[in-house]
């Protein structure tokens, strides 16, 4: 699995490219329940390797989408950098992201918008120490490691901002975040920034620990489901019906944990327990904090501050140039619409 990632500004001299995709395929992407209309336009849609992402699989496999009355081609992705590069040069209709990734992309000319979130990280990303480092302080001069312009980077920005530090008071190692993994259980690194399942790897090293994790900020890492304006403009049912096969999924799950486990944990190319475990570090959200969560507020629990507030962080820390339009980056009409449909508005 591959990790999720932040975009840098540079991503818009990718739009033009061709991206190649390390995909599987999908059980019953290419299959239609009876009496769905299978010459529809297919809405092409990438996931990638994360606990609150992985339950769309569940979605393809049982026909829920047909189901919902929608053509998807679901597609999976290795690398999750690929799945944003390929939503922001129109090879896909929609896409699972963070808010940090999809800030980046309209930041870089991308017309996103998030039409639901599927929930928050809650540990599961981590910063994970040797031994002997017990404060973030204790990482002044170390080698510390993440895989650059990802998630896991932007949360050590967080906790070193939040200790008076930048990253020009570490030795900052930007590596891929399989090898960061590998490279700190192996003792070659003081610290480093992983995301499930690489967390379990790098946990093997004896002596580490979590030195922090996206627990310590909530709200700062909320991924979702995003499409493109056009989708919006031209294929709202479409859309509506994304909306509604993810709560159709998460009912399915509810009541069918054993099968939806497994899964979700061969997706995932982990056992069952290992996906329970990253599982309780994800906060997978209902309806209700779906409708929460697009309010205005003043903290991170709403979408429109946090995005303010994310959007400032990613210019100071020079991973984007310059802090884009945030105001129209979220439609809740698609949750509102599905919360009334099962009375729950």
């Amino acid at each position: 699995m591959r990790i999720r990632k932040l975009l840098s500004w540079g991503v818009a001299f990718l739009f033009g490219l061709v991206v190649v995709v390390s995909c599987a395929p999908n059980p019953g992407t290419d299959s239609a329940t009876p009496g769905t209309d299978t010459a529809a336009e297919p809405v092409v849609m990438g996931f990638s390797a994360w606990p609150g992402w992985i339950p769309w699989q569940v979605a393809d496999e049982e026909g829920l989408f047909e189901q919902n009355n929608v053509n998807v081609e679901l597609t999976w992705f290795d690398g999750y950098l690929d799945s944003i590069n390929a939503l922001a040069s129109g090879q896909l209709d929609a896409n699972t992201q963070t808010l940090n990734d999809t800030i980046s992309s309209v930041a870089a000319g991308s017309d996103q918008v998030i039409v639901l979130v599927n929930d928050n990280s809650t540990g599961n990303d981590m910063i994970i120490a040797s031994e002997e480092i017990n404060s973030v302080e204790d990482l002044r001069g170390k080698r510390v490691a993440a895989e650059e312009g990802t998630v896991d980077h932007f949360l050590l920005l967080l906790g070193l901002k939040d200790a008076g530090m930048t990253q020009d008071d570490i030795d900052f190692q930007p590596l891929e975040t399989g090898a960061a993994a590998a490279a700190f259980a192996a003792g070659q690194l003081d610290a480093v920034g992983v995301f499930a399942p690489f967390t379990t790897q790098a946990l093997e090293r004896p002596g580490s620990k979590p030195l922090f994790t996206s627990a310590d900020y909530p709200g700062s890492i909320p991924d979702h489901l995003v499409v493109t304006r056009q989708m919006i403009d031209e294929r709202p049912e479409d859309v509506q019906a994304l909306v509604n096969t993810w709560f159709a999924t998460l009912e399915f799950i509810e009541g069918n944990q054993d099968k939806a486990f497994d899964t979700m944990s061969k997706r995932a190319g982990v056992t069952v327990d290992e996906y329970k475990e990253y599982d309780q570090g994800t906060t997978i959200f209902s309806i209700e904090d779906n409708l929460k969560a697009f309010e205005a507020g003043s903290d991170m629990s709403s979408l429109p501050y946090a995005a303010e507030q994310i959007s400032q962080f990613l210019v100071e820390s020079e991973l984007v140039q310059e802090a884009p339009d945030v105001s129209n980056i979220f439609d809740d009409q698609f949750v509102k619409a599905y919360a009334e449909q099962a009375g729950k508005g």
